[in-house]
């Protein structure tokens, strides 16, 4: 046989002719340099992975087939779920006994998958997620957390909401009081106009809220100048004589226009004058 025809382990130069050999990037190598050379050394028990062993892999680590097993329970991985965690490989009953949440009603763990409830922190089955007043599975619903317990809406409502005394229905959030009576934001509105006064300046009389525009229009003295409301409700500062009454900025001379707040004037029939213009006529 040629030179040109030998057919030598790549590494040790042995032949190989009627031996197992092993490929790699095109190059033939008896089992035992392969090994040497190329061989990945088991996370489990730190051998070599030989040629006539399966390598399992995982995030570039390397196990024989019978060490790659559960951390705790020692059980076999091979073709089954499982998951990582700090390095180390669990089935996925120990991974949920350990490192899943637990059920804040009975204490045993949410397996992961199933159904469950997470309100602050806090982790439940689907079916232990119970109403502290009717004992019925809350699920999905909306619900409301009182002191230590959590209610569904109509339980809520029966207990502890204060009923709207226009509407008669519960107040479950936000509100008005006014004269020690509960009202709902919607529901408190100007008796005149139906505009929400919740937020705004309001007045009232004989025990029936007015928003300020309507309450001036309807009630408030007029002024003689401008003929518009007069109100201090909304800062504003008047002039009264005689029954009548004037905006400040109205009270001015009819024949000259000067203001006469803080001034002497004169009158002639209804009208006022400066004393300037009251002598001239």
């Amino acid at each position: 046989m040629s030179i040109s025809e030998r057919f030598d382990c790549n590494y040790c130069k042995d032949a190989l002719l009627g031996k197992k050999y092993i490929m790699k990037e095109d190059k033939q190598y008896c089992p035992k340099c392969y090994e040497n050379l190329f061989a990945n050394n088991c996370e489990g028990c730190s051998l070599a992975i030989g040629c006539d062993c399966k390598d399992l892999s995982h995030k570039d680590r390397h196990w024989h087939e019978e060490c790659f097993k559960c951390a705790k329970c020692s059980r076999s991985l091979v073709e089954k779920a499982f998951a990582a965690k700090d390095d180390l490989l669990l089935c996925t009953e120990c991974h949920a006994h350990d490192y899943s949440s637990k059920c804040t009603t009975c204490k045993k763990t949410v397996m992961p998958g199933s159904r469950k409830i997470e309100y602050k922190g806090n982790s439940w089955h689907e079916t232990c997620f119970l109403c502290h007043r009717c004992q019925q599975p809350i699920g999905t619903k909306s619900f409301i957390p009182k002191d230590t317990g959590y209610f569904c809406v109509p339980c809520f409502e029966k207990q502890f909401a204060y009923q709207c005394c226009i509407c008669k229905k519960a107040i479950t959030t936000g509100g008005v009081t006014y004269q020690d009576k509960p009202w709902h934001r919607e529901c408190f509105l100007c008796i005149s106009c139906r505009k929400q006064l919740s937020g705004q300046r309001f007045t009232s009389k004989e025990n029936y809220p007015y928003c300020l525009e309507c309450f001036s229009n309807l009630y408030a003295k007029k002024c003689v100048g401008c003929t518009k409301p007069i109100t201090s409700l909304a800062g504003a500062k008047y002039i009264s004589f005689e029954e009548r009454q004037w905006h400040s900025e109205c009270f001015t001379c009819i024949q000259c226009s000067v203001s006469l707040v803080g001034r002497g004037f004169l009158t002639e029939r209804d009208n006022i004058l400066c004393t300037d213009c009251g002598r001239e006529k």
